[in-house]
């Protein structure tokens, strides 16, 4: 198996060389992941990329994927908005104490239709991780 951390991606960019507004460099960035994770993909690793890729970004992701013949699932890990508002209070970096500017980027995984959504506010992780991985043998989350 192969984990890609996506937020590591950000720090590719030196601070303060900034060239395109931060929405243009999200796009940009979610891009490079996902042609980051084909390599892995092809040579046979089932690959995990780790980021918050909203479903606007699907179609784009997808035309990577078909262009490697590389099938693809996506899996959204959506806890309710108050439990997403508390972690991102209470991380050690990038700590957000003011979640109102998210909350658009949150309500926009709605898009991603329920058999997408993944929702397990009080079950512990490895009933989750059980969830994602019946889903995925299940083929329910594949976009290909």
């Amino acid at each position: 198996m192969a984990y890609i951390e996506g937020d590591i991606f950000w720090s590719f960019i030196a601070r303060g060389s900034e060239r395109l507004p931060r929405n243009k460099n999200f796009k940009m960035i979610m891009t490079a992941m996902v042609a980051a994770a084909m390599p892995y993909a092809l040579y046979g690793y089932e690959t995990i990329l780790d980021f918050s890729m909203p479903p606007w970004f699907l179609e784009t992701a997808d035309k990577i994927a078909r262009t490697r013949e590389v099938p693809m699932d996506y899996v959204v890990l959506r806890p309710g908005e108050t439990l997403c508002a508390a972690r991102a209070a209470e991380r050690s970096e990038g700590i957000i104490t003011d979640y109102t500017p998210y909350r658009e980027l949150y309500s926009a995984f709605d898009e991603a239709g329920r058999r997408h959504i993944v929702c397990n506010d009080k079950g512990d992780a490895g009933v989750t991780a059980g969830q994602i991985r019946e889903g995925l043998d299940e083929g329910k989350y594949r976009l290909l």
